[in-house]
C-alpha cells in the first residue's frame, strides 16, 4: 500500500525557507519540496541533474549563460556542472527531483545549505481540510 502525498500541500505547510524536505523517494532519486524566498546561492552539482518543478509562484534560475523564468506548472533541468542560483523575489513553492548524492548548495556550503539528515526530517502531518 502506497502513501498519497500532495507535494503543494506539504510545501505549503513549510515553515522554513530554503529547507527542501524530502517527501518520496523513486530508485535513486528523492523527491523534495521546499518554500523559497530571495537568492540561495551560486553552486553547482558536479555529477548530478537537478530538476525544479513550481508548484506555486515564480522561479528565476540564475546561470553564467543567462536565466530561465520559470511560473507556475512549468520544470527545468539545470544540468550537472552547471553553475546556477535560484531566485524567487516572492515566495515560491517548488518541488525537486535529485538524485540521493546530490548535496543542497553542491560545491559551496553557506547559512542556508542543509544537510541531507535535515532534508529527511519527518514532515509534520497534515490535516486535510473538511468540506
Amino acid at each position: 500500500m502506497s502513501n498519497i502525498t500532495s507535494p503543494k500541500q506539504v510545501a505549503a505547510s513549510l515553515t522554513e525557507l530554503w529547507s527542501p524536505r524530502v517527501v518520496a523517494e523513486v530508485d535513486d532519486a528523492y523527491i523534495k519540496v521546499a518554500k523559497v524566498h530571495g537568492s540561495l546561492a551560486w553552486h553547482s552539482h558536479e555529477n548530478e541533474d537537478e530538476l525544479f518543478l513550481i508548484l506555486k509562484g515564480h522561479l528565476r534560475i540564475e546561470m553564467e549563460e543567462g536565466a530561465v523564468e520559470l511560473k507556475e506548472g512549468e520544470m527545468f533541468v539545470v544540468p550537472k556542472g552547471v553553475r546556477h542560483n535560484p531566485v524567487a523575489e516572492q515566495e515560491c513553492h517548488l518541488m525537486l527531483i535529485e538524485r540521493k548524492t546530490t548535496l543542497h548548495t553542491g560545491d559551496v556550503v553557506t547559512e542556508k545549505t542543509r544537510s541531507l539528515d535535515e532534508q529527511l526530517r519527518p514532515l509534520e502531518r497534515l490535516v486535510n481540510p473538511v468540506d
